[in-house]
């Protein structure tokens, strides 16, 4: 069953949910009029009633996280059963749960439990539509996005409980239909959350050649992997008022282009910065990034022939749209800057094999984007619309994440709407081997340090200095893989070997690397200078600790 059946039968189960229909109601009224019409597509296949509903757990379950991380919040909480009936505290009906709506007197559910959150409101990082959240239960969303069921986001929860759910309005959210179509995973990814599934590459395989093995690419997922068919798939290309879509074999008509390209996540490395500061996102090491050969056709051979006028750009932006959805019901997109679309070098993709054979589920079979050089969030998978418009993407993917901040920017003072996409990434490397604490046998003299560098934007990796006195001194790595694309069109990492000196007797070393791209950008040497609340664009200085062997 797919994620958009199954959520609609949780929710109309019993019919437990009409006594939330003043907030469901409010929450259509106030929602902008340009939103429901992008939206109605979607909608009108399944309940909108549902679909409010659904929101108010999306954006309080993403509230709950937050605060959480703000609040640095560890493994000291005690065991916490959040939503356990409580005889000391009073039961509330859900038709009265849905009167506490207004900014002044908020509340949610969660399995037996009613929540007063009302006090949380100002540090929702999602700003006014949490407010179509009040009255509703938080369960769905905490389905669908597993890592909110921990101790930590319990204990916080019940802070604010102020009572309990009357037994005849307590609904069964439960269910695993939506999960039942997950592909199969291969047992040496290192699981960072199962629901939805991300899973880093180990490091040793990152280094073990230039091209990462299908079954050991990192997985991101926002929501459970949608049923596409390649069979019957096709893309709604929207240019104006132009609409035209196209099979897979419509596509494989355009010429077909193979091109190397790394993708990476933009919190690829987030765990170094979480040593300054607590941050907000999947604690990724070293291995939310991988290099596949990808084939396809071109974005601009696609919307060339659809009409679109490659000298009239100005303010206009390609919309990516994949089929997988989340729990509002609203499909994954974000955009990217229509001349970045059509710039020849940029090589945006349309692809259907990565590594000579077709997309694996996990990757976006049949069909993904492939934005070479930029942050992996912008490579759309399951790709089913593309949409030429005068508006950057509306979705929360695009305008309440993946943005660039400064150091000082807190969750309370974060302004989205004028902060900067990433569009691009910047250079930035890794020891793979050996990793951090590892043991490292001496010879001669040296150890064998090993890893990657990589630099978004098409640049190239110019050179890789490693160090093993805290920067005194350094020694130039030589490549062991590299693509030979040029500069400007370069989007495949560079994989690097040294072997540096270290002192007779010595028993511990820190390892240090550095990346310096065919631009002459170099990577800062710490992250406090570029720490922000995502943890995104984590590309200080890579330092590690080994025991030394003699």
């Amino acid at each position: 069953m797919s994620i958009r059946s199954g959520t609609l039968r949780t929710f109309i189960r019993q019919n437990k949910l009409v006594n939330y229909a003043p907030i469901i109601v409010r929450g259509l009224h106030n929602e902008r009029q340009g939103d429901r019409e992008h939206r109605y597509n979607n909608y009108k296949k399944y309940s909108e009633v549902t679909t409010m509903a659904l929101l108010g757990s999306v954006l309080i379950g993403s509230a709950m996280t937050e605060q959480i991380e703000n609040k640095n919040k560890r493994n000291d909480c005690k065991e916490v059963e959040a939503g356990k009936k409580r005889p000391d505290l009073p039961t509330y009906r859900a038709e009265e749960v849905s009167k506490h709506n207004t900014i002044d007197n908020f509340w949610v559910t969660y399995k037996e439990g009613v929540y007063d959150v009302t006090k949380f409101l100002p540090s929702h990082p999602g700003g006014e539509q949490i407010l179509n959240a009040g009255g509703l239960s938080i369960e769905p969303f905490w389905n669908v996005y597993g890592m909110h069921n921990t101790t930590e986001v319990h204990a916080l929860l019940e802070k604010y409980r102020i009572g309990n759910l009357h037994s005849d309005d307590i609904v069964d959210h439960s269910d695993e239909s939506m999960w039942a179509q997950e592909p199969a995973r291969d047992a040496r990814l290192r699981v960072k959350t199962r629901r939805p599934f991300n899973a880093e590459t180990p490091p040793e395989h990152l280094v073990a050649s230039l091209d990462t093995p299908n079954e050991l690419f990192y997985v991101r997922q926002h929501m459970p992997v949608p049923e596409c068919e390649a069979q019957t798939h096709s893309v709604c290309v929207v240019t104006g008022a132009v609409r035209r879509r196209f099979s897979l074999t419509d596509l494989n008509r355009f010429p077909i282009v193979t091109m190397r390209a790394t993708l990476m996540c933009a919190g690829n490395r987030r765990t170094d910065m979480n040593k300054v500061k607590q941050v907000k996102g999947i604690a990724w090491t070293t291995g939310a990034i991988g290099t596949a050969v990808w084939t396809g056709v071109l974005l601009r051979d696609v919307l060339l022939q659809c009409g679109v006028d490659e000298s009239d750009v100005e303010g206009k932006h390609v919309i990516l749209e994949g089929a997988d959805i989340d729990a509002t019901g609203v499909k994954f997109s974000t955009s990217i800057p229509l001349h970045q679309a059509l710039d020849r070098n940029a090589r945006v993709l349309l692809a259907t094999h990565m590594n000579g054979e077709p997309l694996p589920p996990d990757h976006g079979a049949p069909l993904r984007a492939v934005v070479p050089g930029a942050p992996a969030v912008r490579s759309v998978k399951w790709l089913d619309t593309i949409r030429v418009s005068t508006e950057e993407s509306e979705s929360h993917w695009h305008r309440k994440d993946y943005r660039s901040f400064n150091p000082s920017v807190t969750w309370e003072t974060a302004d989205f709407e004028r902060a900067p996409p990433l569009y691009s990434l910047p250079v930035t490397s890794a020891i793979c081997v050996p990793g951090d604490g590892d043991t490292v046998p001496v010879t001669a003299g040296h150890i064998r340090v090993e890893g990657y560098a990589y630099s978004g934007g098409g640049a190239a990796i110019l050179r890789v200095d490693v160090s093993c006195d805290g920067g005194a001194s350094w020694r130039e790595a030589r490549p062991a893989a590299r693509d030979a694309a040029p500069p400007r069109a370069h989007y495949a990492w560079t994989l690097w070997q040294a072997d540096v000196p270290v002192r007779s007797g010595q028993t511990e070393v820190e390892i240090w690397v550095k990346a310096t791209d065919t631009n002459l950008n170099t990577q800062p040497e710490n992250f406090e200078h570029i720490w922000n609340i995502r943890g995104l664009l984590s590309n200080a200085y890579h330092k590690i600790k080994v025991q030394l062997q003699h």
